[in-house]
């Protein structure tokens, strides 16, 4: 991911109208060349099939330690299939939450990505909630015809600052992005990892930079009282305006992570247990349901087939659910911000927090409602517009 899942986030300054202070070497990095992938690099992602795509999509359930070896928190990864803007795609959620020294952090990341790698859209949060002020950071790209939009809010205490680029899907061909880099890597396992090639994506301040990979020596790992042999990767983001950022990812043979750190950082995330092997999810066809007169209340029999109707409905909405992770994936990390606010009043935060995606949204502050006092009646939301006949539109 842009920034290692548990270290702090950066404080550097932005101008209140959200447009980062141009210094000379800021003038200087706007004049270089826009980073391009290489021919080869597109070349492989155009060769993957949806067929060696069914054959990742799974969970991945890892601790967070610090170099002494203490739990710190869970780090997970799901890819699942999913649908957007009616279009069949992946859903690939990660989640990473702990403290380090007593300081809760986190990351979370929900992305759709078409059969072909493209990213949809993603939604890249992270915060660090500081004794004296929070500091918060969220990345929200998405394609939008042919041009990707990427609007970041960064949440300092009480201010906010917003800034919005703008780039052509031309210059996007070969994209990696943070969510799509975890479903590229376990592909990597089983199709090899291509050589000399040059990916791109975004650095930590959401600004283009190549992406490269390679692999890693295999070497026994000890998961639980089992040793395995694990392939590693290692994926390095070459920012422009900063040093180098790599990570060093290592995976069982069916493509499944059993460590992961960020070169410099004080914590690993490893792989507790071994996993059952991998197998495939049977679809199962709806039951069809002959249709009578309803007159149940009367008729015994028809009576229990209406228990039974009611059975098969709470299945088939539970097969909805899996079908749509987004909607699990949605609300835990909402419920999880909300429960670290506590706001007095919960629907209008709820519509301040989802807000804040929108690039239309009014600048203000996204969660100002969690900072007034309790029992204090909510004034007038300052992200809902209003119409010419004068009501909230």
């Amino acid at each position: 991911m842009s920034s290692t899942l548990f270290s702090k986030m950066d404080s550097k300054p932005f101008v209140p109208d959200g447009t980062e202070p141009l210094h000379d070497s800021q003038e200087k990095l706007s004049s270089l060349p826009v980073p391009k992938a290489t021919i080869d690099a597109i070349a492989y992602i155009d060769k993957i099939d949806e067929d060696e795509i069914d054959n990742v999509l799974f969970t991945d359930s890892l601790v967070t330690t610090s170099d002494t070896g203490k739990e710190l928190g869970e780090f997970t990864v799901s890819i699942e299939r999913a649908r957007y803007n009616s279009k069949d795609c992946f859903l690939i959620h990660a989640n990473s939450h702990g403290a380090i020294d007593n300081v809760p952090m986190g990351t979370s990341i929900t992305a759709y990505v078409s059969k072909t790698l493209e990213t949809l859209e993603q939604q890249h949060h992270e915060y660090v909630k500081l004794e004296e002020q929070h500091l918060d950071k969220k990345t929200f790209i998405v394609m939008n015809e042919d041009k990707y939009i990427v609007n970041r809010i960064i949440t300092q205490g009480e201010q906010v600052f917003r800034h919005v680029e703008t780039y052509s899907s031309e210059t996007m061909h070969g994209f990696i992005s943070e969510g799509s880099n975890l479903l590229v890597q376990r592909l990597m396992v089983k199709k090899g990892i291509p050589e000399h090639c040059k990916f791109i994506s975004f650095d930590s301040e959401a600004k283009l930079c190549h992406a490269s990979y390679r692999s890693l020596e295999d070497h026994s790992q000890m998961i639980g009282d089992t040793e395995v042999t694990v392939t590693g990767i290692e994926r390095t983001i070459k920012s422009l305006s900063d040093l180098p950022t790599t990570w060093q990812t290592y995976f069982l043979r069916d493509g499944r992570m059993s460590s992961r750190v960020q070169i410099g950082s004080p914590v690993t995330m490893r792989l507790l247990r071994v996993p059952p092997p991998l197998e495939k999810e049977e679809v199962r066809e709806k039951p069809a349901v002959a249709k009578k007169p309803l007159h149940w209340e009367d008729d015994m029999q028809l009576y229990s087939k209406f228990l039974d109707r009611k059975e098969e409905l709470k299945g088939d909405h539970a097969t909805y659910m899996r079908h749509h992770p987004e909607l699990k994936a949605l609300l835990a990390d909402f419920l999880q911000f909300l429960l670290l606010r506590k706001p007095e009043n919960i629907v209008a935060f709820a519509s301040d927090y989802f807000s804040a995606f929108s690039p239309s949204t009014k600048e203000g502050n996204p969660y100002a409602t969690s900072g007034e006092a309790r029992y204090i009646p909510r004034p007038e939301s300052p992200f809902k517009r209003t119409s010419s006949s004068g009501f909230p539109s």
